[in-house]
């Protein structure tokens, strides 16, 4: 594969997992599989959107599902996904925190 292909996919990745709905999905999935009705009480996303988001983060390889009975349980497809998650979350999180912090200095040296 060339770089410039891989770099396509990863976009494309990072695009699918840049939305707000898909990442609730995800952190409720972190733990366990679960359900589509399960996945909508947690979330309040209606059922119709829900499963049209499932059906992209299963296209991507993100979540995989499997059938029992008449249920349909995902989870997230690899663990590394959330670790991602998780490292993204830190940054913003220190981010917000030293911006927060110039913030609270700038006001200071205001007054």
């Amino acid at each position: 594969m060339k770089q410039k292909d891989f770099y396509s996919i990863h976009s494309d990745v990072c695009k699918t997992l840049a939305n707000p709905k898909r990442q609730e999905i995800l952190d409720n999935l972190r733990q366990k599989e679960m359900t589509v009705n399960e996945l909508v009480k947690k979330t309040g996303i209606s059922q119709a959107n829900l499963s049209q988001h499932l059906a992209i983060l299963r296209a991507k390889g993100i979540v995989s599902d499997r059938r029992e009975g008449i249920n349909v349980y995902y989870s997230i497809s690899n663990p590394k996904i959330i670790e991602a998650f998780d490292l993204i979350s830190e940054v913003l999180q220190e981010g917000l925190s030293t911006r927060s912090k110039t913030i609270q200095a700038a006001i200071k040296r205001k007054s």
